[in-house]
């Protein structure tokens, strides 16, 4: 980042100690998009790409005291959300960000993590249909996650077509759904509009790389993309983009390559 006055963004998000996904992963995809990250960390989370064995939640209304400090002084442009984990966290995050109507929502429903540890309590999935996403400028749901939003499942291109479409215009925002969940080389994201233009996005899969903290990664990317003044399309293809040239020059770690945030 050498732009001596660049944009600002906010993640209200978990911390992950393993560094992989979450703020940590937040914060650098933040820096290698040319922006200056803040954070409100919601969640401190005990893990490493094999699992998650312990987590720490903050106060509801100590995650409300972090974003107002932020929004009183930065001129945040851009805000990306995480793990929120409980409903008083959402309602916390979502009764703050109402009164923000001017900075766009990048809403990522951190639901299930990579190892396959429920990130979201059962009475929270309601709070962040209602309160949440209706407030979102970009929702980036996996499979999985669309799949608890829209209450059916999602098995081929065409359900993703279908999902995407649905939730754009359920929530009057730009919906990519992720297609990395979908077996087979070629990998598919959509991404609808509310108007209901669709568009595909393909890749090949890249083997041989933990993808963990691969959907922090991309929908932080595009929260910094969007401060830089971007639509909204042209920001989730400029992450996309920059998260794949982190997967073709991975880190390499005694047990497996991981994404790198710094290409």
């Amino acid at each position: 980042m050498s732009d001596s006055t660049p944009p600002a963004a906010l993640s209200i998000a978990g911390s992950d100690s393993g560094g992989n996904a979450g703020i940590q992963a937040d914060l650098l995809s933040f820096a290698a998009n040319g922006v200056y990250g803040t954070t409100a960390i919601t969640c401190l989370t005990a893990q490493n790409p094999t699992g998650v064995s312990a987590i720490h939640t903050a106060p509801a209304e100590f995650v409300d005291a972090q974003i107002s400090q932020v929004l009183d002084f930065y001129p945040i442009k851009a805000i990306k959300t995480g793990m929120l984990f409980n409903r008083e966290i959402i309602m916390a995050v979502a009764r703050r960000l109402e009164r923000a109507p001017l900075i766009s929502i990048v809403v990522d429903p951190v639901s299930v993590a990579t190892s396959g540890h429920v990130l979201l309590q059962d009475d929270a999935l309601d709070a962040l249909k209602i309160h949440l996403l209706p407030l979102a400028r970009v929702v980036t749901p996996n499979l999985d996650e669309a799949k608890l939003l829209l209450g059916r499942e999602i098995q081929n291109v065409e359900e993703m077509d279908q999902a995407a479409i649905d939730l754009a215009k359920a929530y009057q925002a730009t919906a990519l759904v992720k297609g990395g969940h979908l077996e087979g080389e070629d990998l598919i994201d959509v991404v609808a509009t509310p108007s209901g233009e669709t568009h595909h996005f393909h890749q090949t899969r890249i083997q041989e790389i933990d993808t963990h903290g691969s959907g922090c990664t991309l929908s932080s990317a595009t929260a910094a993309q969007i401060a830089k003044g971007n639509t909204a399309l042209d920001a989730i293809s400029i992450a996309r983009d920059y998260l794949r040239r982190g997967m073709e020059s991975p880190v390499t770690l005694p047990q497996s390559p991981f994404i790198n945030h710094l290409p």
